[in-house]
């Protein structure tokens, strides 16, 4: 699936029936709690529609940080009727949005209907009712499933979010949430380690002791067997991790937790050391001297943050000397070592 040049427009909290103890939008965004106006939205999309690269040819307008579909109607038929002019001007091609499982039902879908909506992500969370529950989402994983199957009839393209570390969760809580959301079959997936952000329930919890966040390695040893579930079975995972930004970058916005700014690339560094390891463990003899060879996409991954990487294999293999090449032809994570 090519990733769609997407056109952010926040609506921190709005539409939200729920605070749930993990959130505090206007501290991730940087994004006040106020509604965008008409203008605030033509402005944004013209403004972005000014960074686009020519190499980027899908695009589509994204409402983040609340809940769409917790809109009043009246809300949700201004910001579409306002952006799908954009559309019919040929200068976007559609429009998406995230939501709540629990305000996705039958009169909304008709409402939005009307317009160029494309994809629709579903805050999931967790498929484990009490882990719902400690996180105050305010829905059940019955709901999602009820969501999902509504948006399939609709012909959506259509996003889960899961998140990792949730309190009353575990490692193989949230496996099994990745289980059940594969059931689903959507178009792709983000998955979202619980950090504590200042202003949260969360960040009480955490003060007072009763909450404790993972470690950012046993995060990225957790996502690494996440991804490669939903690999396994053909769903694409668009992001992991929070999108690095100034506010998330001030240690004042996240008080715990595992946040990096570079935290998906840390997991594809990790899956890319595993094939190489593999690949080692296969090779009869030994050499001072070692040519890696992977896809493109994959030569900073195959480094390793720092040059991690590398440092790992010269240790554990006895190596002098580490060489890197790419190959276009080789696909995904395959790898190729040659002494």
């Amino acid at each position: 699936m090519s990733r769609p040049y997407v056109i952010p427009i926040f609506i921190p909290h709005f539409g939200c029936s729920h605070r749930c103890v993990f959130c505090n939008q206007s501290a991730i965004t940087g994004a006040q709690d106020f509604l965008p106006t008409p203008e605030d939205i033509r402005s944004t999309i013209g403004r972005f529609l000014e960074y686009k690269k020519k190499n980027r040819s899908h695009t589509e307008v994204s409402f983040f940080g609340g809940n769409f579909l917790g809109l009043p109607p009246e809300l949700i038929k201004q910001f579409l009727e306002e952006t799908a002019k954009f559309v019919d001007l040929h200068k976007i091609d559609g429009i998406r949005f995230s939501t709540r499982p629990d305000t996705i039902d039958k009169d909304r879908l008709d409402l939005i209907s009307l317009y160029p909506v494309t994809t629709i992500e579903i805050g999931v969370q967790s498929m484990d009712d009490n882990v719902l529950t400690k996180a105050r989402r305010g829905h059940s994983a019955a709901d999602t499933i009820h969501a999902v199957g509504l948006l399939k009839q609709k012909k959506y393209n259509i996003g889960l979010q899961m998140m990792t570390g949730l309190p009353g969760d575990s490692d193989a809580g949230s496996l099994q949430t990745a289980g059940e959301i594969i059931k689903l079959s959507p178009d792709f997936v983000r998955i979202y380690p619980t950090i504590v952000i200042a202003g949260s329930a969360l960040a009480g919890l955490y003060k007072k002791g009763e909450y404790t966040p993972m470690t950012i390695d046993d995060c990225v040893v957790l996502l690494k067997q996440l991804y490669r579930l939903f690999y396994k079975n053909n769903i694409v995972v668009i992001r992991m991790g929070l999108q690095a930004s100034e506010e998330l970058d001030d240690a004042s916005t996240v008080i715990a937790g595992p946040y990096h700014p570079a935290l998906g690339h840390m997991v594809y560094s990790e899956i890319m050391l595993d094939q190489a390891k593999k690949k080692f463990n296969e090779l009869p003899g030994h050499a001072d001297r070692v040519t890696i060879t992977v896809h493109p996409k994959n030569f900073s991954r195959m480094q390793g943050l720092n040059k991690q990487n590398i440092d790992v294999i010269k240790q554990n293999y006895d190596i002098k000397d580490v060489k890197i090449k790419t190959d276009s032809s080789l696909t995904d994570f395959d790898v190729r070592v040659v002494f």
